[in-house]
């Protein structure tokens, strides 16, 4: 018998988009504990403001349309009454969170006794734009989450908030529903249909279901789901394929329903919908991507997989009862491993990118020869790089979105055929299998499965749940040295890594393995003896079983000069750690003197970051018809513990025109120190720059008495904090050089308020420590609103030009104004403020004011004003002046060439929209 009974009779008011609930709970305390209270999850609330926790994530996540949406389109929970069996009222009240209710007992409810109680409340459905689930544009509704339900006690209880991560904590219940809605909805659920009966334009559907973890139900005017009968259970589906008839279909859902039986256990019911909101809330990353014109897949590849993604999910959350926000990755982790065996069983040969990698544009790349199973630790490797991967034990809603939806899945995937691989054998199957037997619709935990799997081997396999799942460390291990006695080879392997973890050791000759031997987990350094014969290199994860960090380390000539023998590439690929890679490619560029400039990109940097990164970008101008380019080199060492997150070492060059006919040579050694929290959805993050920028100009005939070459050293602590809500950024800047000294503070905050109204102020001040250069040359000075950008650190496209398109170019930068005031430097001090706040979506009326002190003509005080249309905040805006110091601005002569622009056109600076959703 279910341990809960949920009995819902239920209204459906389309008009209001309202569901209108009368519920019995009968709550059974199967602990060992009197219970004062019972909590209850009531997340259809967690839509009802802008400050649950739920609207807190989606900024956090910079998603704005649940911040702008209107009230009537989200949703809520509006309790009436909640009452005993005896129609007494019962005491209760909502938490701070908003969607956790706790109900206060008048008496204690003892072990094994059951407590059943009432409730009346109305639930408003959100749109579907917030989750994927609510109502959508047809007015069709997919529910889930829609109803209250009793929360878990094991001890204490596992009451958790709606924060968009598809984790609430229940155990089985057995559900009684009784829902009543317009006569043209059909109705489908995995629950079974008791009866369905029709009164004048509406009907009546029961619905009943025994040890269900929840009840999902999708109402469609004209529903599209099919049902498809194999030999396991029923699928009720709607994910479609057009280009796979239905007969194929069928035959592979088939396929995949006898394959996660095999694998995994009988399903314990009849039916399982697998409907298509479903796959596009966890779809199979990168085939969700290509359009529906494309597919370098054969026919039916797709469908399958993303009927194998969803049946499977759907197959594990509804069986084993784990706890979803803290014991979540070992069930992404079955997942994703399921998917990896079904691909090697069915489709052994095939590539991560389908049949492109027949084309003769792509064939020469690597990447045409992973195998698709390959994109699981790539896609890990790509948080690991950029040090902002988590531990698998890390709560689900801890986790960064790309954390959660792909790269801890894929890991926790990975690290169970690593698993696999060191056992031998079939001991994790075997293990998989009886952990979901014993298990099945039963409340478990984590060190359960690790107890079967010590069972069913002789092995060591605490390192996998202490050091691979438990640990953020990445896994690196390296051949130290290899030793020659007699007929045999002693090799000394080193883990360069604070963990303990086995590694595979291979002996190859050219392409051919000669022997494979395992080494048990190693912490430091481990030293085995293997044959020497035919051996001509040796390495580690040949077969790349392990998600290594790096495996560039991992090889050792015994015969011949390299470890690894060099490669070069045109464009950029995937890294092969077999070779030492060089890639070049052809890259334009464009400036208002060189005008477009062409030419080849030569560097070592693949589609995952390195520690170490090289690049030489000769180019030809062809308006100055000169060779110019840039080059530099950088060092990142990543910390991995304490708030110093990474330091980076790097030099950098260029020489580009910065006039007509007039070219600048820039030359750049650097530090950088980077902090940021250990919490890692947090955005606060601080960096100490150190740098000595050398400029080298060309003599300027019309300013034969400005300083052509320079050199200032650079002192920067940046605070930043970017949110949705609250934007914080701050830098103190100090430069030094022999002509001047000077430092200054810039401070910007962002505030979006309830009211949707959005506030932008900027304050900069700067002052100069000494100044030793003419008054009447401001090449140094502070600008209120064009800076001279003397250090070459700004994206000028004509960055010399006065008039003209190319001088109304903004950067907020120093003063940060927008008209062209008078004056325009301060060579002592100034101060400014710059504000904004929207009238209407993207048009805001901007407002800035400061005060600019030259020696010799001291204090000014400036303003302007006008009218900001940002398309794209800090990367497409306009800005139109109406009044400053000037007058009215419209009125005046040239009015077209006062107005400034912000356009950003750097394919890495608009990749940061996206990143910043993910990362």
């Amino acid at each position: 018998m279910a341990q809960n009974t949920i009995s819902i009779n239920a209204t459906l008011d389309t008009s209001e988009n309202t569901l209108f609930i009368e519920q019995k709970i009968s709550f059974k305390n199967s602990s060992d504990d009197s219970l004062n209270e019972i909590y209850l999850s009531d997340w259809a609330n967690s839509f009802s403001s802008k400050t649950t926790p739920l609207a807190t994530r989606f900024a956090e996540n910079f998603d704005s349309s649940f911040h702008f949406e209107k009230d009537s389109d989200r949703g809520r929970t509006t309790i009436n009454t909640i009452f005993d069996e005896m129609a007494q009222p019962l005491e209760w009240q909502r938490g701070n969170e908003v969607d956790i209710l706790k109900i206060i007992l008048e008496k204690p409810l003892m072990p094994g006794e059951i407590f059943t109680f009432n409730l009346k409340y109305n639930v408003k459905i959100p749109d579907d734009k917030f989750t994927r689930y609510g109502v959508d544009r047809n007015g069709n509704y997919k529910l889930r989450y829609w109803y209250i339900s009793p929360a878990v006690y094991d001890g204490e209880w596992q009451i958790y908030s709606n924060k968009n991560t598809d984790d609430l904590y229940v155990t089985p219940s057995e559900f009684e529903i009784t829902l009543k809605l317009p006569s043209q909805f059909t109705v489908t659920s995995d629950l079974d249909v008791v009866s369905e009966n029709f009164s004048n334009d509406t009907k009546s559907v029961v619905l009943n279901g025994v040890d269900r973890m929840q009840a999902t139900l999708y109402l469609d005017k004209n529903s599209n789901f099919e049902t498809i009968e194999t030999d396991k259970f029923s699928v009720v589906t709607n994910v479609d394929n057009s280009r796979v008839n239905a007969p194929v279909q069928a035959l592979m859902i088939d396929r995949v329903a006898h394959f996660l039986d095999e694998n995994l256990g009988p399903y314990p019911f009849e039916k399982m919908v697998v409907s298509d909101t479903d796959y596009r809330t966890n779809p199979v990353y990168g085939l969700n991507l290509l359009p529906s014109f494309i597919s370098p897949f054969p026919d039916g590849f797709e469908y399958e997989m993303s009927q194998l993604k969803t049946m499977s999910r759907n197959y594990i959350d509804n069986t084993l009862i784990l706890n979803p926000r803290k014991d979540y990755w070992l069930q992404d982790a079955l997942q994703i491993y399921l998917m990896m065996e079904y691909v090697d069983t069915f489709y052994p040969k095939m590539k991560v990118i389908g049949n492109l990698s027949n084309w003769w544009v792509i064939r020469w790349a690597h990447a045409s020869d992973l195998e698709f199973n390959d994109q699981y630790p790539i896609l890990y490797l790509n948080m690991s790089r950029n040090n902002i991967q988590q531990a698998l034990t890390t709560p689900k809603d801890s986790l960064l979105k790309y954390n959660m939806n792909i790269a801890n899945g894929y890991y926790g995937g990975s690290g169970l055929t690593y698993l696999e691989d060191y056992l031998g054998g079939d001991v994790l199957k075997k293990s998989i299998r009886q952990f979901y037997a014993e298990n099945r619709l039963q409340p478990s935990t984590i060190s359960r499965f690790e107890e079967i799997l010590s069972e069913n081997t002789q092995l060591p396999v605490n390192w996998f749940f202490e050091d691979y799942a438990g640990k953020r460390t990445p896994i690196d291990f390296k051949i130290k040295k290899v030793k020659k006695i007699g007929d045999s080879l002693q090799v000394t392997v080193r883990n360069r890594k604070n963990t303990e973890l086995p590694v595979s050791l291979y002996g190859l000759n050219d392409d051919d393995v000669v022997f494979k031997k395992w080494l048990r987990p190693v912490d430091s350094v481990s030293t085995v003896m293997v044959p020497a014969e035919n051996v001509r290199k040796l390495a580690l994860n040949y077969e790349g079983k392990i998600t290594e960090f790096n495996r560039r380390n991992n090889y050792k000539a015994v015969k011949g000069l390299l470890d690894r023998p060099i490669q070069f590439r045109l464009l950029q690929d995937v890294e092969d750690p077999a070779y030492n890679q060089f890639f070049f490619m052809p890259i334009f560029e464009y400036n208002l003197y060189d005008g477009v400039s062409a030419g080849i990109k030569l560097y070592n940097k693949t589609v995952l970051p390195k520690g170490i990164n090289y690049k030489l970008e000769p180019q030809f101008g062809f308006r100055s018809k000169t060779l110019v380019g840039s080059g530099g080199i950088s060092y990142t060492q990543q910390v991995n513990q304490g708030e110093l997150f990474a330091m980076r070492y790097g030099f950098s060059g260029s020489y580009y025109s910065y006039d007509t006919n007039l070219f600048y040579r820039r030359l750049v050694p650097y530090m950088t120190f980077a902090f940021r929290n250990n919490d890692l959805r947090d955005n606060e993050k601080q960096y100490i720059n150190l740098r000595n920028i050398n400029v080298y100009r060309d003599d300027n005939p019309n300013d034969p008495d400005q300083e052509p070459n320079y050199s200032v050293f650079n002192l920067q602590y940046v605070y930043s904090n970017p949110n949705l809500i609250n934007y914080f950024r701050g830098v103190v800047d100090y430069e030094i050089s022999s002509k001047f000294s000077k430092v200054s503070l810039d401070f910007e905050y962002r505030k979006l308020f309830l009211s949707n109204r959005q506030l932008n102020l900027r304050f900069f001040g700067g002052l100069f420590l000494f100044n030793d250069t003419p008054d009447d040359e401001d090449f140094f000075s502070f600008a209120l609103d064009r800076p001279t950008d003397y250090l070459f650190d700004y994206n000028y496209y004509g960055r010399s030009e006065d008039t003209g398109l190319f001088s109304q170019q903004l950067i907020i930068a120093e003063g940060g104004f927008k008209s062209q005031l008078e004056p325009a430097f301060a060579n002592n001090w100034i101060a400014t403020v710059n504000a904004s706040t929207n009238i209407w979506k993207w048009i805001y009326a901007y407002a800035d004011a400061g005060l600019v002190h030259n020696s010799g003509r001291g204090t000014n005080a400036v303003f302007d004003s006008g009218v900001r249309i940002s398309l794209v905040a800090d990367y497409f805006e306009l800005y139109f002046p109406v009044y400053s110091n000037l007058g009215f601005e419209p009125n005046l002569p040239n009015y077209d060439q006062k107005v400034r622009f912000i356009v950003t056109i750097s394919p890495q600076t608009l990749l940061g929209l996206f990143t910043r959703r993910w990362y």
